[in-house]
């Protein structure tokens, strides 16, 4: 009897522990008037609320209750100027603590179509009817120009990216052949260099693992990085070195994370120094996109840069995607992270031109845009490396090279892998080998039958994962991506003065090779980087490894973070 009230007891506590930890940040975004520069208005939901209005820390300042309306699972949040700052907000309700999203300052912000709002093109595609971005040359005042051009047609200025000075706009239409007809006439703005239109295509899933996806093992994908060996080399190499390492920011463009899985349950309120930090709105599955790739960079137990242990200088992860308007979005979130102090951006997406042929001759049929919105957003990501390489030369961004068995260099199939920056970093992938090898040999892993190719891949990495809360592995060049990710932030913990082009050096020099040896221009386009050059192996013109291509080896990229930070001591 005894024995069984003491069960009674414990599994009554657990449910109060469980009731008690639903607080959830689902959505926060600006809303009111986005030019209005004395006050910012956000409109935040959530569950798990109490009757009361919450408390709201903003970085670890209270917010007045004053500044708080409540509308049921709604808040708005009025944010006078003076305490408009770029921190994690969380929610306090009862004895519940929410998960922490990042609040930013800056003030890029564009707005998503509603459902009534879209339509489909003539391929197919849903595509935004009455909201464009104009792209105003850069000797012109963009606000202005932006309101004169709205005035002119009849339109709204509702959202903007103002450092690439990017304006959107509402349009009076009603259908696309309206709105086609007032592009048209817009775009012969002399200020208008383009006129980038959203759209969205129905996206395949995480890929299977092309053998039986139950029967990847993780760590055994990931063994062909070196992932394991990079987190002892980091405990050990750092600690006795005694090296100082600086707290790295590292942006993820991404919608979502599920704080209701194991390995990001920790994940509350705020953040002590020195630790891993992750800051995202909150999804409703463990086997989201968003979960897996945050998950590699920061899933407690699991991902990397938790890992490295007591000598971890900290990392902060923001998980962040501005708005639901596609491409467009991603670039405000992207400009708002690189203005808010990161230092390495993950790019786990990218969208194909429609007609993009595959390896084989087939069409690509996944994430792919018609030619008027991909000359759009060819326009726009020029401006954002512009802008980035003029005003923040030490950001690098890692961008997925894409899993149509493609081309990732060429604009006529691939964006944004296919431009050429010294801060822009593409990720292949590969999975293991049936072959019985050392880690070292070409053989351990093969080329990732879906990955896209060519000489644009900078490097390659693991691409199936198999989370503890998923049941089974899920592939793609999206999981290779924050392994690089990860590597590249830990380089720039132990030295924060590499330049992108010094990361790219190291990386490709301390790589393992994959594929048999072959000549440097493979046939049809095989090779699935840039294959290692010469001058990547110390000169050596007679080195096994040239002309393979070129995979990650994150202990070896520590390795030689540490001796490059060591011969300027």
């Amino acid at each position: 009897m005894k024995g069984s009230l003491i069960l009674l007891l414990w599994l009554c506590s657990l449910g109060a522990q469980a009731a008690a930890d639903t607080l959830r940040i689902k959505q926060l975004q600006r809303c009111g008037d986005l030019f209005d520069d004395n006050q910012q208005q956000w409109c935040l939901r959530a569950e798990g609320l109490g009757a009361d209005v919450p408390k709201v820390w903003l970085g670890g300042v209270r917010l007045p209750t004053a500044d708080i309306e409540r509308q049921g699972d709604r808040l708005t949040l009025k944010l006078a100027k003076q305490a408009q700052r770029s921190a994690p907000l969380w929610l306090e309700s009862g004895s519940s603590t929410s998960n922490p999203v990042w609040l930013t300052r800056q003030r890029s912000h564009v707005v998503a179509a509603r459902p009534d709002e879209v339509a489909k093109n003539m391929d197919g595609l849903t595509t935004y009817v009455d909201l464009v971005s104009l792209l105003i040359e850069e000797k012109h005042e963009g606000l202005g120009e932006a309101r004169r051009i709205a005035d002119k047609y009849g339109a709204q200025v509702v959202g903007a990216i103002p450092p690439l000075n990017v304006y959107q706009l509402r349009l009076p239409v009603a259908d696309l052949v309206q709105r086609d007809a007032m592009i048209l006439r817009m775009g012969s703005e002399l200020s208008v260099d383009a006129v980038v239109v959203e759209e969205s295509a129905p996206e395949r899933g995480e890929e299977g693992s092309g053998r039986d996806a139950r029967a990847i093992d993780q760590a055994d994908e990931w063994a062909a990085n070196r992932f394991m060996d990079a987190l002892y080399f980091y405990q050990r190499r750092i600690g006795a070195s005694h090296l100082p390492v600086h707290p790295v920011r590292v942006g993820v463009v991404e919608r979502e994370v599920d704080f209701d899985a194991p390995a990001f349950s920790q994940y509350r309120g705020g953040c002590e120094q020195g630790q891993t930090c992750l800051y995202a709105r909150d999804g409703d599955r463990a086997t989201s996109h968003g979960s897996h790739v945050a998950g590699i960079l920061a899933a407690q137990g699991e991902g990397f840069l938790p890992g490295l242990g007591k000598h971890s200088p900290g990392f902060e992860v923001i998980v962040e995607r501005n708005s639901d308007a596609g491409i467009t979005a991603n670039i405000a979130a992207s400009v708002n992270l690189v203005e808010d102090g990161v230092r390495v951006l993950n790019w786990s997406w990218g969208i194909h031109r429609v007609g993009a042929r595959d390896v084989n001759g087939d069409e690509v049929d996944s994430l792919v845009r018609s030619g008027l919105a991909m000359s759009g957003y060819e326009e726009l990501l020029e401006e954002f490396f512009l802008w980035l390489r003029k005003e923040h030369p030490d950001v690098m961004v890692v961008n997925s090279a894409g899993n149509g068995a493609s081309w990732s260099g060429t604009d006529e199939y691939r964006l944004p892998s296919s431009f050429i920056s010294e801060q822009l970093l593409v990720v292949g992938g590969h999975q293991r080998s049936d072959k019985a090898t050392a880690v070292e040999a070409p053989e351990y892993v093969r080329k990732r039958h879906s990955s896209n190719v060519d000489m644009r891949v900078d490097v390659s990495a693991a691409a199936c994962i198999r989370p503890a809360a998923a049941a089974a592995a899920h592939c793609g060049t999206s999981y290779a991506t924050p392994l690089v990710t990860a590597t590249v932030a830990t380089m720039l913990s132990i030295n924060p003065a590499l330049t992108p082009e010094q990361v790219r050096m190291l990386l490709r020099r301390s790589a393992l090779t994959l594929g048999t040896e072959q000549d440097f221009e493979a046939m049809d386009a095989e090779d699935l980087t840039a294959p290692i050059l010469p001058s990547e192996r110390g000169g050596r013109l007679n080195h096994p490894d040239l002309g393979r291509s070129a995979r990650l080896d994150m202990q070896r990229a520590l390795d030689l973070a540490v001796q490059s930070r060591e011969r300027v001591r």
